[in-house]
């Protein structure tokens, strides 16, 4: 039997690679085009391009990671690999804002002259291609939210190629070139925010923060409705990777026969992927009150510390 999971993720993965064919290709002209024309603004959108292909290149490895099985060495897999490209790709992308800040206050003081007609030309060329990417992903990007994330990438560089071209507009009929460093910083700041989500995404992800689409407190409550269910306690919610959640607990019942405890426990885990998106969770069912009964458990190493001190020396 064919496995429907895999079977679906094969469009899905080809359709993000000639995405990131075609955002390469309008990377390169608007690169070449900025240059030519002498346009900063240009410049400055090849920059948010450049945040786009990361996106669609993260969700295309997202895509081909998900496909790969767990191993010994990697119990949960290599997921986090790509959060770690994604947040020294960030940290790049806060560069790339740095320079044009820098080259745009150089530009207030004396506009260079800017060649609006090839600047409006190329703005055009990338806001078709952008606007045509998020066409491609509009279908995949209804029940997946990791394209989800790479088609408002796309978007959102649509919406800057917007502003390029109201730019060239006015340099075209006006001659007015301050607007190109005006727009520059625009797009800047633009590029900034866009790091920002994904650096911060990526460091709640390796700090195991619980995940923002998830009410900690709800999530409990729900637990605790599930018939059989007397206590919920030592919880714990993260993210493998973006929007791949994990969680493990402790559940009190009273003492069932184990069919009828894993009667339970399998409701308590349909009630997860459900309505919570949890497709990996691990229970520890108990019938009696365990040491580590609060809410969330406490870590700590001063009863390791302890042992080492009082263990004897050779």
């Amino acid at each position: 039997m064919t496995d429907p999971v895999h079977h679906q993720a094969l469009p899905v993965a080809s359709k993000l690679k000639f995405g990131i064919m075609l955002t390469s290709f309008i990377l390169v002209v608007e690169v070449a085009g900025g240059l030519l024309s002498n346009s900063l603004a240009l410049l400055a959108d090849a920059g948010h391009i450049f945040t786009d292909i990361i996106a669609l290149s993260l969700s295309w490895y997202g895509v081909k990671q998900a496909e790969r099985p767990a191993s010994h060495g990697m119990t949960f897999g290599y997921h986090r690999v790509g959060v770690i490209v994604a947040m020294v790709n960030a940290i790049s992308i806060f560069v790339v804002a740095v320079v044009i800040f820098y080259e745009a206050s150089q530009r207030f003081g004396q506009p260079p002259e800017v060649k609006g007609l090839l600047m409006l030309s190329v703005a055009m060329v990338g806001l078709g291609v952008n606007l045509f990417v998020a066409f491609w992903l509009r279908k995949e990007q209804r029940v997946n939210l990791n394209v989800r994330s790479a088609f408002w990438h796309a978007m959102g560089d649509a919406l800057a190629s917007i502003g390029v071209i109201i730019g060239g507009i006015i340099i075209l009929f006006t001659g007015w070139f301050m607007v190109d460093p005006i727009i520059s910083v625009l797009v800047g700041l633009i590029i900034i925010l866009a790091a920002w989500r994904i650096f911060k995404e990526g460091l709640r992800v390796l700090l195991e923060a619980a995940p923002l689409e998830i009410d900690v407190k709800k999530l409990i409550d729900t637990i605790g409705h599930v018939p059989g269910v007397r206590d919920v306690h030592d919880i714990h919610v993260w993210s493998i990777s973006p929007h791949l959640y994990s969680m493990s607990c402790h559940v009190l019942i009273n003492d069932l026969p184990t069919s009828e405890a894993t009667a339970i426990r399998q409701k308590i885990e349909d009630v997860l992927k459900q309505q919570y998106g949890i497709e990996h969770s691990t229970l520890q069912m108990e019938c009696g009150q365990c040491s580590s009964n609060d809410i969330f458990c406490r870590l700590s190493l001063d009863k390791q510390k302890g042992d080492e001190k009082t263990s004897p020396k050779n």
